[in-house]
């Protein structure tokens, strides 16, 4: 059955509105809620290390262990792979994951092919490690390590403090497991910066995407998960068609559509990938699209993040204020995308 709507907050904001400006509080409570239980799992890879890792996720949810990826993987070396749900839950296929490190991702711990991925993964002898808000799902009963998001309610069919506490559960799991002192600085110091991040003013680009039917989503490397979170907010709460592409993959093929006018949002990461992204916006540019550039330099401000990798979650923190509102601009309700509930349940 599908859930009853949201009732409208008693401000008059919208839930999306209201929520999303919880991040960064809730980032403070979960990393302060989660340190012992992270560190003792970071102990164990330190002293056990996985043979590689595997993340299984939808939605929103995947679009973090994108980022995951990409972290683990920059971070620590560590080879870590999108395990598709219909491959356990479908096709009833059997991985070989001994050894593995296996995170599921999910806001509800309930739907029926993740739960299916992460029985077969713990039968496969995976070390499951859940990341989820729901403390009382299904997913968190059968993991062996479990980390709650600490979102508490969201009543926004669109996740965004769920997102941002995604990415932060990872991003202290990759510095407690590296035991960098650099990165576990920077997390003392991230809810401070998603607070700067919420306050940036980002009207450019709802001014600019009121009209448009497309557009593109750029972004790489650490930054390539958020590219894909914010083409699926254009889609579910202001009807646009956005498609998110790697900054370098897009050079295969998609960018023939980038003509004048064509919109463009893209997402420079502040590390080695960003040079290429702004000389890719200065080729689009040059072409006469309408590109906006999140990032240094750029025309939508995102605060200096306290080490390259908390640059992502900065970055969704200003768009989710401003899509929240392109929302409304184009005649929307944020908290009601059409078609959409809040849990979706896949087999």
């Amino acid at each position: 059955m599908q859930a009853a709507p949201p009732e409208p907050s008693s401000d008059g904001a919208s839930w999306m509105f209201r929520e999303a400006a919880q991040a960064a509080d809730v980032v403070a409570a979960q990393l302060d809620r989660n340190a012992g239980t992270l560190a003792a799992l970071a102990a164990r890879l330190r002293e056990r290390p996985p043979a590689f890792v595997a993340t299984c996720a939808r939605g929103s949810s995947d679009h973090a262990a994108t980022y995951g990826k990409y972290l683990f993987e920059t971070q620590l070396g560590r080879v870590t792979a999108s395990a598709s749900p219909s491959v356990g839950s479908v096709y009833a296929a059997r991985l070989h994951l001994r050894d593995a490190l296996f995170v599921a991702i999910s806001q509800s711990g309930r739907s029926p092919d993740l739960l299916r991925n992460a029985e077969g993964a713990r039968e496969a002898g995976a070390h499951v490690v859940a990341l989820v808000n729901a403390e009382d799902s299904p997913l968190a009963a059968l993991a062996d390590t479990v980390v709650p998001l600490c979102a508490g309610p969201e009543r926004s069919v669109a996740a965004t403090k769920s997102y941002i506490a995604s990415l932060s559960a990872l991003l202290q799991l990759a510095a407690l497991w590296k035991d960098d002192a650099a990165l576990l600085r920077a997390l003392g110091s991230l809810p401070d910066a998603l607070r700067a991040a919420w306050a940036q003013d980002w009207s450019p680009l709802v001014e600019g995407l009121r009209e448009p039917r497309n557009l593109f989503v750029l972004g790489r490397g650490l930054g390539f998960g958020v590219a894909q979170e914010a083409a699926l907010k254009f889609k579910e709460t202001s009807g646009l068609h956005a498609e998110a592409y790697s900054s370098a993959e897009v050079k295969h093929g998609p960018m023939a559509l980038v003509g004048p006018g064509f919109p463009v949002l893209a997402f420079a990461q502040p590390d080695e990938t960003g040079a290429g992204t702004l000389a890719l916006v200065q080729e689009f540019v040059a072409r006469g699209a309408r590109v906006w550039t999140a990032g240094e330099g750029g025309d939508l401000p995102v605060p200096a993040a306290p080490h390259p990798a908390c640059a992502p979650l900065l970055a969704v923190q200003g768009f989710y204020r401003a899509v929240e509102a392109l929302s409304r601009a184009r005649g929307y309700d944020p908290d009601r995308p059409p078609h959409l509930r809040k849990v979706t349940e896949t087999v």
